[in-house]
């Protein structure tokens, strides 16, 4: 009996790797979640519901495997940019704005944003999201079995042609044990010709007063993007840990021909990540680290529960992070490991043609994608200290290349594979 389920296991599987891989393509460049508000009161209240430039979209049809609905493109949104945000999918999709083709999404767990300017119209618009079933990439999902359709956290929004595109931080530590905080506000336009815009910041310490302010001027020529950079000197005793989860108001407005047509507010934590002689240091001091392996699914009750109990590090499996999960870890100061959604337990260990598909140049660009959009969409939360490429998949030049890659962004933090078994594509740090 058992061999019978073995061999129809192995059939299934055959017929998963069979579907045909699709890159994905249409797609922003992967970021940090960033919302855009009319007014400074409203960024400050931020109370996640609909405003001027924000739309979420929650009333759905679904027909078989396809997701459809209707929006409003208003008046006000005249030569802005148009952005839909999906938040997650079940499996890969193919969206379709006004029944014309705009992107495929070879990763659903990771948040995905779009640049539909171009496909929509002032008035009412459709949008379609077909999920592909069966799904090509299940072969990399071993944790999941037979996900129904669904998709999660979708909205439009509208910035300004000259736009904010993304906010990273690094932080030194200094011989005194005091910090210096480098902001980099990412800065992108989307006009044909060079425009100018003034962008204004305030970095707020917990008590109201000012780590940094001030504004700088950018020029972007057509369709360019740049990095605006300013420094904040953070106390000791104002770093962000797991004792002492500290974290700093950052306040940001557009400013263009002399009108403001833009603001952000984002929650930020400073503090340094690093391994030195395979110790994981957090702000220069050995790390102590309770860990416990959960799913991203956890509710922030369960969080501050294991918070209780002693734990101070939570290991993800795979799947999708939500950004309310991480926000709670940075408030109540759980470190985390971030998982990529590469899980190819099914496949079994082999190494041989058509084993693993760690080993299987073919999935290199899958392995790619996830690894990337894992890293680039966690990476501002001072909770996250470490990124995890895969897990129960086996080794090969797949994990290799990804590793390679990623070490790539020159981010301190450890990036790790558990099941390297010693091989080098994978930081060496004992977590205690």
């Amino acid at each position: 009996m058992r061999t019978i389920l073995t061999t129809i296991a192995l059939f299934s599987l055959c017929g998963l790797c069979a579907q045909e891989y699709v890159p994905t393509y249409g797609r922003e460049l992967p970021r940090g979640e960033l919302l855009a508000y009319p007014s400074a009161e409203a960024a400050e209240a931020a109370d996640g519901g609909n405003n001027r430039y924000f739309t979420r979209l929650v009333e759905w049809n679904l027909n078989e495997n396809v997701f459809s609905t209707n929006f409003t493109v208003p008046f006000a949104w005249a030569n802005r940019q148009v952005l839909l945000h999906i938040g997650q999918s079940s499996g890969e999709y193919e969206l379709r704005i006004n029944d014309r083709e705009a992107a495929y999404v070879a990763d659903g767990n990771a948040p995905a944003e779009f640049n539909i300017t171009k496909l929509v119209h002032e008035g009412r618009n459709t949008v379609e999201i077909r999920v592909v079933q069966p799904s090509p990439t299940a072969v990399l999902e071993s944790w999941k079995e037979n996900p129904e359709p669904m998709l999660g956290g979708i909205w439009l929004q509208s910035q300004p042609t000259l736009r904010i595109r993304d906010v990273v931080t690094k932080t030194r530590i200094g011989e005194n044990g005091n910090a210096t905080a480098e902001v980099a506000l990412v800065i992108k336009s989307e006009a044909l010709n060079p425009r100018t815009s003034r962008i204004h910041y305030q970095l707020l310490s917990p008590t109201g007063e000012n780590a940094a302010a001030g504004h700088k001027d950018i020029t972007l020529e057509m369709r360019g993007e740049d990095t605006l950079r300013f420094l904040a000197r953070i106390p000791a005793n104002m770093l962000w840990s797991p004792e002492l989860p500290t974290q700093y108001t950052l306040l940001l407005k557009t400013q263009h021909e002399g009108r403001y047509v833009e603001y952000e507010e984002l929650r930020l934590g400073f503090r340094a990540v690093e391994v030195r002689d395979e110790r994981l240091l957090l702000n220069g001091q050995p790390a102590s680290l309770r860990i416990r392996e959960v799913p991203a699914t956890i509710s922030e009750n369960e969080i501050a529960a294991l918070r209780e109990q002693g734990y101070n590090t939570l290991k993800l499996l795979p799947g999708p992070v939500s950004e309310s999960f991480l926000n709670s870890c940075d408030g109540q100061g759980l470190c985390v490991i971030v998982q990529a959604p590469i899980d190819t337990s099914r496949s079994g260990d082999s190494r041989q043609k058509e084993g693993n598909p760690s080993n299987d140049p073919a999935w290199l660009q899958a392995y790619l994608e996830r690894t990337e959009n894992s890293y680039h969409t966690t990476k501002r939360h001072p909770s996250v200290i470490a990124f995890s490429l895969a897990t129960q998949s086996a080794n090969g030049i797949n994990l290799y290349e990804s590793y390679l890659n990623m070490k790539r962004f020159g981010d301190s933090r450890p990036f790790i594979y558990p099941n390297a078994d010693g091989e080098w594509n994978s930081d060496r740090v004992v977590f205690e």
